[in-house]
């Protein structure tokens, strides 16, 4: 090969590769059903996108969580469905200099268990939980090939519990409600990049959040309500994730992510212990994606999540580690407008549950699953 040809095949390379760049990254947000509170691993990929963007994305999970508890009684699903919305908007102000503002939602929980508190070991416990957060990220390109990004992070979460069934004895018809509190945290990064092969190492940080949250307890019987506040710390993260061209038209990446689960804790000023005992969580994905023509592109995705410690679970969040394979596809509907779909799904650990006194098995959940679908639409400007 002439060296001509071989800079027209590198160049033909950098184009084709370079087209996957804005689309590759869709569904790496889509919500997941995890034993933890986290749902979309808080992604800032946006920051990466090359001019002007702004983008919408809402997606919908499907949980179907099921086992039975130590009497033998079966018990039907307890996780609701959800839905997540996120939007984000990129300026490039200067060749070095970009901006973006990021919404999203990223921690929740929605379970619910049927049956009387009266005759069965869970009936009527719940836990609920939302939050939304606001992410402002700029991005300096220090040097030709290596860039840093960071910026303010604002959290807010509320929610609220009902401790409800025999297995809970005492505690059977406590229920605590946690109001809306917001707090400041920050997210810094850096990434080295090869432009000519879409070529990326990035590493972010996330930062812990400290929730103070005014709490109303109601105890069982004839005790009065408690008020208060309840501190809470949402976790740090740390991710690392890297991507490159491989071929025409053909990219790989993967990534991996820290969460510090085990630091969240949930404890009300009163005689109540700890309502929240979770462990750090590992994710890993590998993926590939692929540019079939000038306007339709392609990816899958595979991805594990490890929580530390053993099987042994809150009934509220009777989910441990999972599985998840994502395909997803992007259409160029315009030369500014793409839009994008994709469907998902998780398959669940074994997870055993216990309550107050802690190691004894209260139930067992496994074999479950939960399919997400998702879309969103990108615009150029």
């Amino acid at each position: 090969m002439s060296l001509f040809q071989l800079k027209v095949a590198e160049a033909q390379l950098t184009k084709s590769v370079l087209a996957l760049v804005p689309w590759f990254v869709f569904l790496t947000s889509m919500p997941v059903l995890a034993g933890n509170l986290d749902r979309n691993k808080t992604p800032i990929d946006l920051i990466f996108d090359e001019g002007n963007r702004a983008e919408l994305t809402m997606n919908v999970v499907a949980p179907d969580v099921t086992g039975r508890d130590s009497s033998g009684t079966v018990v039907g699903n307890v996780a609701e469905s959800f839905r997540n919305i996120a939007a984000g908007v990129k300026l490039q102000f200067s060749e070095r200099l970009s901006f973006a503002m990021l919404y999203d939602q990223p921690y929740g929980a929605d379970t619910r268990y049927g049956g009387s508190p009266a005759t069965t070991l869970f009936g009527g416990a719940v836990s609920r939980a939302d939050s939304d957060a606001l992410t402002i990220l700029l991005r300096y390109d220090i040097a030709e090939r290596i860039a840093i990004y960071g910026g303010p992070r604002v959290v807010g979460a509320k929610g609220n519990i009902t401790l409800s069934g025999l297995a809970y004895t005492d505690a059977n018809g406590y229920r605590v409600n946690f109001a809306t509190d917001r707090a400041l945290g920050y997210v810094i990064g850096t990434a080295y990049e090869i432009p000519e092969i879409a070529f990326r190492a990035a590493l972010t940080y996330h930062s812990n959040i400290d929730l103070d949250m005014q709490t109303v307890e109601t105890f069982p019987g004839a005790a009065p309500a408690s008020t208060g506040s309840t501190r809470a710390t949402l976790p740090q993260s740390l991710k690392m994730q890297v991507q490159s061209g491989v071929a025409a038209n053909t990219m790989v990446f993967g990534s991996v992510r820290w969460s510090d689960w085990s630091k969240f804790t949930l404890d009300p000023n009163s005689p109540m212990t700890n309502l929240a005992i979770l462990d750090d969580a590992w994710t890993y994905e590998i993926g590939i994606g692929q540019r079939f023509s000038k306007k339709f592109s392609a990816r899958l995705s595979y991805s594990y999540e490890h929580e530390e410690g053993n099987m042994l679970v809150s009934p509220l969040a009777p989910a441990k580690n999972g599985q998840t394979v994502a395909v997803g596809g992007t259409y160029q509907l315009t030369p500014r407008i793409d839009i994008s779909g994709g469907i998902s799904y998780t398959w669940l650990g074994k997870a055993l549950l216990e309550t107050s006194p802690s190691n004894v098995v209260r139930g067992t959940f496994g074999e479950n699953g939960a399919l997400g679908v998702g879309a969103r639409i990108g615009v150029k400007f």
